[in-house]
């Protein structure tokens, strides 16, 4: 390889550490030198020079000494280079509203993610004029239930900078103060909700965001714990664990198929090995009496078994000779 060649190779590793490492600023509010050197796989000494390159191209990286210090990306006088203009900044992220309220079907997650990175780095006169354009957008037909795009981005900024947040939120008719370790947003096609550590309960808990009043967030940091996959997570707290009465079903039909015909908020469609040729599926749901669920299944229109619980079984032995005995 000649020299020419070489430097070539050495400038193309150096943009994509270097964008690798923006990716990673806006991931999380605070760096530090030995973790992003850590992700990297460089020194401290060459994540400070290439967090100089970051500056040079007119990204605001901070770096901040002693305990909490770090370097993390905040808000400039202008925005970055090979981003966009006030105008374009303004229109993209009304549009990224938008579509986190749900007018885009299927784009809210994504849609949020994006807004919480222009977020970042949208500088505070942009930011006036964003949430005046936003009182200006609206949705029809079957979206999510309606929610305040400044509660949304609060928690989404909660979640992605690892602090407390409290809000008041209703349980057993009456409305108590929550305080939790926000982890993920999660949205489904009906609602928004926020998957996080409840520190009083001291256990995980879904909250739906438009039942959500008087939001706020601490300024300390904490130490996120295991968690569990939050979308998972959610669907079966919405579908299942909310319920009194819960059961599962073997589904002799693709699950693909199942899913089209059962909302993600009625029920957990889990693949199974097909046997013979045949594809199955496993669905879990929940409902109030378990004949209303029983029947939910039955009206899909596929051959199924009763797993659990044994009880439902023997129901489903009853009711079919009550209907074999209508038929006659």
């Amino acid at each position: 390889m000649d020299a020419g060649s070489e430097r070539d190779t050495t400038e193309r590793g150096t943009t994509e550490r270097v964008l690798t490492l923006l990716g990673l600023l806006q991931q999380r509010h605070v760096w530090t030198g030995p973790e992003l050197a850590g992700r990297l796989g460089v020194t401290t000494r060459t994540v400070r020079r290439d967090v100089e390159r970051l500056r040079v191209l007119g990204y605001p990286v901070r770096a901040g000494q002693g305990v909490g210090g770090g370097y993390q990306l905040g808000a400039g006088q202008e925005l970055p280079p090979l981003l966009l203009d006030d105008e374009e900044a303004i229109a993209t992220a009304v549009s990224l509203l938008a579509g986190a309220g749900g007018a885009v079907a299927g784009a809210g997650d994504a849609a949020l993610r994006a807004l919480t990175k222009l977020d970042q780095v949208l500088p505070v006169r942009l930011r006036h004029e964003v949430r005046a354009l936003s009182g200006s957008v609206e949705s029809f037909g079957g979206g999510r239930s309606p929610v305040d795009s400044d509660v949304l981005m609060t928690l989404a900024r909660a979640c992605r900078d690892e602090v407390e947040a409290g809000f008041d939120y209703p349980s057993r008719g009456e409305v108590r103060r929550r305080r939790c370790e926000p982890y993920r947003l999660v949205a489904s096609d009906r609602r928004w909700y926020l998957l996080a550590y409840d520190l009083d309960r001291d256990d995980w808990r879904t909250f739906r965001v438009d039942r959500m009043t008087e939001v706020s967030v601490r300024t300390w940091h904490f130490r996120p714990r295991p968690a569990p996959d939050a979308a998972a997570y959610v669907q079966e707290g919405v579908a299942i664990r909310v319920y009194p009465c819960q059961a599962r079903f073997l589904v002799h039909a693709p699950a693909d198929r199942v899913r089209e015909q059962i909302p993600g908020a009625a029920a957990v469609v889990q693949e199974r090995e097909p046997v013979g040729g045949s594809e199955r599926c496993e669905v879990l749901s929940g409902g109030d009496r378990l004949d209303a669920v029983m029947m939910h299944v039955l009206l899909l229109g596929h051959d199924f078994e009763v797993l659990d619980p044994p009880e439902l079984a023997a129901r489903a032995r009853e009711l079919s000779e009550r209907l074999r005995a209508a038929g006659a």
